[in-house]
């Protein structure tokens, strides 16, 4: 049913306002007003619990429809192709995470690339090892995991700053996550819009590759300007670190996802085995880890969608699609509401990924009505969900940068420039409305 032929009800929005307000506001409690020893304020309340009460409000609402065909509007919006394509390549990229990161892969790729650039260039060099390993490991939270401890010993090695350091990883791990096609931003993004990853690479990277080269230009005059130190050095092992190289040219290729994440993983077997960093044993138990740490996306997945489903035949995706239109003016209007929608979700939810599968439908409505291609839709989902995610002092990408190197998520702010690059490129590309 599509919200052409549904009457416009705010109403029908309810169940979000309610996640927002169980979801955001205790996070906001927890964090600023009351903090809990040793937890991170936005991880007291289960997301999953928070999507969970919103399901059961929005099955309460339009009781003129009975309880089973709400049941069949849950499944059709779970069962749709899209929905299960994301879902299985969760599982795919959980494994893959899992038994890369248990064959150290990830920090022998950094402390390669960073044996080979010069002392004066090690934050630039930061910047650019944070882009390759979030785009081959597909995840930012884990790229900062890796790269920050490194980031520390270079700003101290070299007498940096350590928040300049850490927010430039930061940012670089943003931008492969946001163009990383194992990412399950990207995932969620692609697969909603119906278009093929490579077209929404392509899309993303007009935006992202200018935003990052201003940031690159921008650090490597502040790295001339600086004193010339020593960083150090940091042992790595070739082998443990060609997996990644082979995950990223193939990805890049456009050749098939699932067959890239079944390559990486029994390539990383094979190492991990050969150098001695996997046993038969580690290997399968870090690849149920990692199946296991998708559990609450897949889970949160196939909450909103059944959320959305029962939303839409509400009529709340009309009401909101009312709601812009009255603002909204041809395809820029289209893509600034697009932008905004996901933006808004990011800063509620405080993650991109849920973001997206929140913004999707809508999104995808948005861009019928307003004449913006899929793949556009796609790119603006992922980046304006990811600019939020590296800027917002309360997501998991700053407090784990923080708390890893020992500062306050509030400090490295001045430092990621480039969120804030990208998010002036997003509004040029806008501004020129080509959707």
């Amino acid at each position: 049913m599509t919200t052409e032929h549904v009457k416009p009800n705010a109403k029908a929005l309810l169940p979000i306002a309610l996640f927002l307000v169980l979801y955001l506001g205790n996070g906001i409690f927890f964090e600023y007003i009351k903090p809990a020893e040793g937890q991170m304020g936005f991880y007291v309340v289960s997301v999953v619990l928070a999507f969970s009460i919103a399901l059961i409000a929005a099955f309460a609402q339009n009781r003129k429809r009975t309880f089973q065909e709400k049941i069949r509007s849950c499944a059709a919006g779970i069962g749709d192709e899209n929905i299960t394509i994301m879902l299985f390549i969760f599982l795919a990229a959980g494994a893959f995470s899992g038994i890369a990161k248990e064959a150290g892969g990830a920090l022998s790729t950094a402390n390669l690339l960073l044996n080979i650039i010069p002392g004066r260039f090690a934050v630039p060099g930061l910047f650019v090892i944070a882009c390759l390993i979030s785009m081959a490991m597909g995840t930012s939270v884990g790229t900062i995991s890796v790269l920050t401890p490194i980031a520390c010993a270079v700003a101290e090695n070299g007498g940096l700053s350590t928040a300049f350091a850490v927010g430039v990883v930061v940012g670089g791990a943003m931008f492969g996550d946001n163009l990383s096609f194992i990412s399950d931003t990207t995932i969620a993004a692609t697969q909603t819009q119906g278009v093929e990853m490579k077209d929404k690479f392509r899309e993303n990277i007009r935006v992202a590759l200018p935003a990052a080269l201003i940031t690159l230009i921008i650090l490597i005059v502040a790295a001339i300007r600086s004193k010339d130190g020593g960083i150090g050095e940091f042992p790595f092992n070739i082998w443990q670190a060609l997996p990644y190289f082979v995950v990223l040219a193939l990805s890049i290729a456009g050749v098939n996802v699932f067959l890239v994440l079944l390559l990486g993983i029994v390539l990383f077997a094979l190492v991990g085995v050969f150098t001695g960093s996997l046993t038969y044993a580690t290997a399968l138990s870090s690849m149920g880890s990692g199946l296991s740490g998708m559990f609450e996306t897949m889970i949160v997945t196939i909450l909103v969608a059944s959320i959305a489903a029962l939303m839409r035949e509400n009529g709340g995706f009309a009401a909101i699609l009312q709601m812009i239109s009255r603002r909204a003016k041809g395809t820029r209007g289209g893509m600034a509401g697009i932008g905004l929608l996901t933006g808004f979700m990011d800063i509620a939810t405080a993650n991109n990924t849920v973001a997206i599968v929140i913004a999707a439908p809508i999104a995808k409505e948005i861009s019928e009505q307003y004449h913006v291609t899929p793949k556009k839709t796609a790119s603006l989902l992922d980046t304006c969900s990811c600019i939020m995610q590296g800027i917002i002092p309360y997501g998991a990408q700053l407090l784990v940068a923080a708390g890893i190197a020992g500062l306050t998520s509030v400090s490295l702010m001045p430092f990621l420039i480039y969120p804030y690059v990208l998010l002036v490129v997003v509004i040029a590309d806008i501004v020129r409305g080509k959707g």
